[in-house]
C-alpha cells in the first residue's frame, strides 16, 4: 500500500490536484473559526471549547451531515452548502418531471451547464431564507449564562443572514475548484470532510477513562464500523450484469457487429437519495409536533428505535428506493434504444418484451438493494437502544453518514486508479499490473 501511496506523488499533475484539493478542504475548515457579525468574541471563543459537545438532535444531526456545515454554530459556515444539495436535488426531480428542462437535460453537457446554473441561482435565496430562519434561533444559545450573540434584533439577523448566505456560496464555489482543479466531486468531498471531522468528537463523548468498560464499548463499536463498511463497499459495487449483443451487419463487404457486452444494473441504483428522503419525511413532522406550544415530548410510540418508528422508516426508504430508480432508469426508453442501434438480449424480443425482462430484473435488484439501505439505515437506532450509546456517537454506525463516505472514497479511489494506469503506474489498490513501455 505505501509504494500505490509513493506513485501518487510521482506524477506531478496528480499531486497538483491532491495539494489543491487538500489545501481547499483546510480552508473549508478554518471557515467554522469565523464567527458572524455581532458574536461576543469571548463567548465565542468560550462556546468553541464547551459548547461544541452539547448534544444534537436527531434532524440537527441529520442535516449537519448533509450540509458539510454546523447548524449550532453562529459562523459563516454554519449552513454548508445545504441550500445548494436542497436546490440540485429540487432541479433533479424537475428535470424528469417537466419537458423543459427534460429536453434541456438531454442535450448535453450545455444542457446540463444551463440547469447547473439554475441551481447556483436558487442557491442564493434558499440560503438567505434559511440563514434568517437560523440567526433568529441563535438567541438561546449561551455559555456559563453568558449569551452568545451580543446584541439580539433584526440588525444582527439580517447581517448574519447575508454572512451566511456569502459563506454558502464560498463554500459552492470551493466544491465547483475541487471538482474542476482537484480530485473527486468538490461538494461531495466538502460533506465527508464534515462527517470525518466529528469522529474524534463521537469518540470523545464514549470514552471515559475511569471506566474501562467505555473502550470495549469502543472496540465494538469500530469493529461493527469495519464490518458495515465491507457491507457498503460490495453493495456499491455490486451489479447484475445482463448479457446483450449486437445484430450483425454487412457492409462494404465487411461482416460488422455481433460483438457480446453487458448492460450493468447496480445494486444500489440510487446510492443515500431514499435514506435522505425518507429521514427528512419522517423527522421534519416529529420536529414541528415538539415545537408546538404545550408538547414537550413525543408519544413514546413515535419515539426513535421504536417498531412504529423503524417499519414507518424502513416503508418509506423501500418506496423511495423504488420511486428514485424508476426516475433514473426507465426500462422502456432503454429498450428502444437498443432496437434503434441493432442490440438486443439473447432469447428476448427486442421492443416491449425487452422493456418487461429489464423492468422485472430491475424490480428484483431494486428491493434487495432497498433492504440492504434500510438495515444501515436502522442500525444507528438499534444500536442506540441495545447498546445505551448516544444517537450522535450511534450515528456513524450507519445511515446517511456511512454511505456517503464509502460512496465517495471509492469515487476518489477509482480516479486515482485512472490516473495512475494512464501514466503507465501500478494502481492505487494494487489490483493491476503494471504496464510495459
Amino acid at each position: 500500500m505505501l509504494g500505490q501511496l509513493q506513485n501518487i506523488f510521482k506524477v506531478p499533475d496528480l499531486r497538483t490536484r491532491l495539494f489543491w484539493t487538500l489545501g481547499l478542504l483546510l480552508v473549508f475548515r478554518l471557515g467554522f473559526y469565523i464567527p458572524l457579525p455581532g458574536v461576543d468574541g469571548e463567548a465565542f471563543a468560550q462556546f468553541m471549547i464547551e459548547g461544541t459537545n452539547s448534544g444534537l438532535g436527531e434532524l440537527i444531526g441529520f442535516m449537519n451531515k448533509l450540509a458539510a456545515g454546523n447548524l449550532k454554530m453562529p459562523v459563516i459556515f454554519a449552513l454548508g452548502i445545504l441550500p445548494y444539495i436542497s436546490s440540485s436535488i429540487i432541479f433533479s426531480l424537475l428535470s424528469k418531471v417537466l419537458p423543459s428542462l427534460e429536453a434541456l437535460a438531454k442535450e448535453g453537457a450545455a444542457g446540463q451547464r444551463k440547469i447547473n446554473q439554475y441551481s447556483r441561482l436558487t442557491t442564493v435565496p434558499l440560503a438567505f431564507i434559511q440563514g434568517v430562519i437560523l440567526c433568529k434561533n441563535f438567541d438561546t444559545l449561551t455559555v456559563g449564562g453568558v449569551p452568545v450573540i451580543g446584541t439580539f434584533g433584526w440588525g444582527f439577523v439580517i447581517q448574519g443572514a447575508l454572512a451566511i448566505t456569502a459563506g454558502t456560496v464560498f463554500l459552492m464555489w470551493i466544491g465547483e475548484q475541487i471538482t474542476e482543479y482537484g480530485i473527486g466531486n468538490g461538494s461531495s468531498l466538502l460533506i465527508v470532510t464534515g462527517i470525518v471531522s466529528d469522529v474524534p468528537s463521537a469518540f470523545y463523548r464514549l470514552i471515559d477513562p475511569k471506566n474501562p468498560t467505555t473502550f470495549l464499548m469502543g472496540a465494538i463499536l469500530a469493529s461493527t464500523y469495519f464490518l458495515i463498511v465491507i457491507g457498503v463497499v460490495y453493495t456499491q459495487r455490486g451489479q447484475r450484469r445482463i448479457p446483450m449483443q449486437s445484430a450483425k451487419m454487412v457492409r462494404g463487404g465487411r461482416m460488422m457487429g455481433g460483438q457480446k457486452h453487458y448492460l450493468p444494473v447496480k445494486l444500489n441504483m440510487p446510492s443515500v437519495m431514499p435514506v435522505i428522503f425518507a429521514s427528512s419525511l419522517i423527522m421534519l413532522p416529529m420536529t414541528l409536533i415538539q415545537t408546538i406550544r404545550g408538547v414537550q415530548n413525543l408519544p413514546s410510540w413515535m419515539s426513535s428505535g421504536t417498531f412504529v418508528h423503524v417499519t414507518l422508516y424502513v416503508t418509506l426508504i423501500i418506496f423511495f428506493s423504488f420511486f428514485w430508480t424508476s426516475l433514473m432508469f426507465q426500462p422502456t426508453e432503454i429498450a428502444n434504444n437498443l432496437k434503434e442501434n441493432g442490440a438486443f438480449i439473447p432469447g428476448i424480443r427486442p421492443g416491449k418484451d425487452t422493456a418487461s425482462y429489464l423492468e422485472s430484473v430491475l424490480s428484483k435488484v431494486t428491493l434487495l438493494g432497498a433492504f440492504f439501505l434500510a438495515v444501515v439505515a436502522v442500525i444507528p437506532e438499534v444500536a442506540s437502544k441495545i447498546m445505551s450509546v448516544d444517537y450522535f456517537t450511534a450515528g456513524f454506525l450507519g445511515g446517511t453518514g456511512i454511505l456517503i463516505v464509502v460512496g465517495v472514497a471509492l469515487d476518489i479511489v477509482d480516479k486515482l486508479n485512472a490516473s495512475l494506469m494512464q501514466r503507465n503506474y501500478e494502481g492505487f489498490m494494487g489490483g493491476a499490473k503494471k504496464k510495459s513501455n
